[in-house]
């Protein structure tokens, strides 16, 4: 429990450089200045807190439970830029790679063969994915920086979790979409949705319950 609350209050801190730099970055790329108002910084402090905490409660060790830390934070950083400028910046996703394969390297050496071909199998299944979509419909259907996400995916859960995250972001999605007509809000396809933020939920929840259902203390 002391680490829980340790790392809970150290997520504090960190939201409050995620939001100020979640702003800068959106600045960078022309994106109309959003306000870091106290209410918005204090909304991400607490969920960067609160992740914290889960990462700290779901892991079996302290070393886990500050690599799970970070991931949550790294993710949190990602679903705040796409989920307000719809945009995945290479300055996030690249870093998602390397600490991806840091953590194995670090917690788990005899992965890091599996989280490297993850790492080319979700870039591959996505950017693939995007392609086909552009030849079927004629138009973008998955964002550029989606697939460096995705490899992010692969490196931090193996290719053997690939398939837990597209379904953990499927059903992130589709309760959005189901969400939004039950508030009476229109829904049509060819609403756009940050689906960065999806991936981002289903990464989170395959690296701490494993893929399909499988507990993390098990690996």
């Amino acid at each position: 429990m002391l680490v829980a609350v340790g790392i809970g209050a150290g997520g504090l801190v960190v939201g409050l450089v995620v939001s100020r730099l979640s702003l800068w970055l959106a600045r960078l790329d022309g994106e109309a200045a959003r306000s870091a108002s106290l209410k918005r910084e204090g909304a991400i402090s607490l969920m960067a807190g609160g992740l914290g905490v889960w990462a700290a409660l779901a892991s079996p060790t302290l070393m886990i439970a500050t690599v799970s830390a970070l991931l949550a934070w790294q993710l949190l950083m990602l679903a705040i830029v796409d989920g307000e400028n719809f945009w995945l910046p290479d300055v996030l996703t690249w870093p998602l790679v390397v600490t991806g394969l840091v953590a194995a390297w670090w917690l788990e050496p005899d992965t890091l063969t599996a989280r490297a071909i993850g790492a080319v199998a979700g870039f591959g299944l996505l950017w693939g994915l995007g392609w086909l979509y552009r030849k079927l419909r004629g138009r973008e259907g998955l964002g550029g920086g989606d697939p460096f996400l995705m490899a992010g995916a692969g490196a931090w859960v193996g290719w053997m979790g690939l398939a837990s995250v597209m379904l953990w972001a499927g059903i992130a999605g589709l309760s959005l979409v189901v969400a939004r007509r039950v508030t009476g809000k229109a829904v049509s396809g060819q609403d756009a949705l940050p689906f960065g933020v999806f991936l981002a939920i289903g990464i989170w929840l395959t690296w701490l319950y494993g893929p399909l259902g499988l507990a993390i203390s098990a690996r």
